[in-house]
């Protein structure tokens, strides 16, 4: 067992010396890294009630024609995108309403059909069990797009002008960023979003970001919990908000005022604000919390590990599922990896398997069940199973930059190369797609 520790300590000194090395080097170069991404700026929207009814029929226009896309691939074998994008012309002769909106519009919903379409033929290669996602139609679609045209921004930026015979106008526009710091040809499409509070604008922008930020020639590794948001190698926690379980006392009061009143009615679509509302809330809490955690923890570390959890196949517990997706542990991983890529920081996702079980001072396994909050191993190492489990993933991180050197200030590796379910598609998907709604930064 001596012999045990004594490897496990010289294999971790080991590949802190080869962090440091490569730290020292990026000193020296300079730390400085250009990323050329897509950037989503977002505004609140300022008009009269008959330009937001306009934007609502401009949305169900959408809706329709990514449904009809949909369709015309279930009922045509071998469809391909462009297929769909002819379809987009032949529904503007057929139906008045879809040629008023704007033509590119209506090729960014047929390209959102597609985006459905190839995503379940990937899952067909993949093997994933089920129905691999298999398209289906919108009900409920909250957002119309405009590519390069469709649109006009006034001289001072502060408002917008959707220029197509749906009638949406001149909507203000207010918000925390400017837009003169971009040229026109930049804004590579403009979103219209639909929410409780009211209708937002997105801009999404192509930049190159420039951040500079010190080496620190620390490496960390976290262990995200319920009781602790999470637990990191140096033995330090943040605690679990619980935004939802805080707030779902007005949340069941909300929804047994929906409940309640007559179906069709206006007080019944009042109620339903109210709801969304505070549903809403609770997610901007929840991105908040993603977003400063994420940024402190990549600005203070060079490496950043984490476990490389399959959350769809945790919330499967119907004891646990509100808790986890309370946490909101994919999206604070989400926000890492782009962060990592931002700061050219090193972000790693570790395997899961007996990152808990495992002792991090001699390695023997000790079995301990969820209830069981601290890890007591025959060699002495007595300390929080939470800590412990950080220790491991820290330990595993540093292995695999001392194999693969993914601290070389590069896209792939920077986001994390290890992961087998490459979350940083997901984020582009978010960030950076041009077919599903995004989040501002």
């Amino acid at each position: 067992m001596v012999v045990t520790v004594l490897m496990t300590r010289a294999k971790l000194s080991r590949s802190r010396m080869r962090l440091k090395s490569q730290v020292r080097f990026w000193r020296r170069v300079g730390w400085a890294t250009t990323r050329l991404s897509l950037t989503v700026l977002e505004f609140k929207a300022y008009g009269k009630p008959q330009q937001f009814s306009a934007i609502d029929e401009a949305v169900r226009t959408v809706q329709f024609i990514r449904n009809k896309a949909i369709r015309y691939w279930m009922d045509n074998q071998g469809t391909g995108q462009n297929d769909l994008q002819k379809l987009c012309a032949q529904l503007a002769k057929e139906f008045p309403f879809a040629a008023e909106l704007n033509s590119m519009a209506r090729q960014a919903s047929a390209e959102r059909a597609w985006s459905a379409i190839s995503r379940f033929y990937e899952n067909c290669k993949k093997g994933i069990p089920g129905k691999k996602g298999f398209p289906s139609f919108k009900k409920n679609n909250r957002s119309v797009e405009y590519k390069t045209s469709g649109w006009k921004l006034d001289s001072n930026r502060k408002a917008i002008t959707f220029t197509d015979k749906k009638g949406i106008g001149r909507l203000k526009l207010k918000g925390t960023r400017d837009l003169h710091f971009y040229p026109i040809e930049q804004i590579k499409r403009v979103r219209l979003v639909k929410r409780a509070d009211g209708y937002y604008v997105q801009f999404c922008i192509r930049v190159e970001r420039t951040e500079f930020v010190e080496p620190s020639g620390r490496a960390i590794g976290l262990d995200v919990g319920l009781k602790e948001f999470y637990t990191d190698s140096n033995g330090e926690t943040v605690g679990n908000p619980r935004h939802l379980r805080k707030s779902e006392s007005r949340l069941k009061q909300s929804q047994r005022t929906v409940s309640r009143r007559k179906k069709g009615g206006q007080n019944r679509a009042k109620a339903k604000v109210v709801l969304g509302k505070r549903h809403l809330k609770i997610s901007r809490q929840r991105k908040d919390l993603a977003v400063k955690l994420a940024r402190c923890v990549i600005q203070s570390n060079d490496l950043v590990a984490y476990e490389d959890l399959r959350i769809r196949n945790m919330v499967r517990n119907h004891s646990l599922a509100k808790s986890i997706s309370d946490a909101s542990w994919y999206q604070f991983r989400v926000w890492l990896e782009y962060l990592g890529k931002v700061f050219g920081k090193s972000t790693i996702a570790v395997p899961p398997h007996r990152t808990s079980q495992e002792c991090s001072r001699c390695g023997v396994i000790v079995q301990k069940t969820l209830s069981t909050r601290t890890h007591v191993c025959r060699c002495g190492c007595v300390m929080d199973r939470d800590y412990n489990a950080a220790r491991n993933i820290l330990s595993r991180g540093l292995s695999t930059v001392g194999h693969t050197g993914t601290l070389a200030l590069d896209a792939s590796n920077a986001s994390g190369e290890s992961t087998s379910t490459l979350a940083g598609a997901i984020l582009s998907e978010q960030v950076g797609s041009l077919s599903e709604e995004s989040p501002s930064l």
